[in-house]
């Protein structure tokens, strides 16, 4: 990963866009990240929507303090779980 200080950047945003090769490169002022330029070669559209999301980052900060508190499932059990059908609702 890059870091470019924005008081530093001398050249067009494109030209920072297109010398991503693969890498993130994270916009700071005075040492705190304010943006990045983001590869998006292997992501989609959905994918880059919900990553700043703030019900999804809820949802994620939620289940990293569950798992700290050690509430986790195992493999096991979401396999098992995944065997119960529910009934169907277009069956009658």
């Amino acid at each position: 990963m890059k870091t470019i200080e924005l008081s530093q950047a001398s050249g067009p945003l494109a030209d920072y866009a297109t010398d991503l090769h693969g890498e993130i490169v994270v916009l700071t002022e005075r040492n705190r990240p304010v943006a990045a330029f983001v590869p998006l070669k292997r992501s989609d559209q959905e994918s880059v929507a919900l990553s700043g999301h703030p019900e999804f980052l809820a949802l994620i900060a939620r289940s990293r303090t569950e798992f700290q508190q050690g509430h986790s499932v195992s493999l096991a059990e979401m396999k098992m779980s995944g065997t119960r059908k529910s009934p169907s609702p277009h069956s009658k």
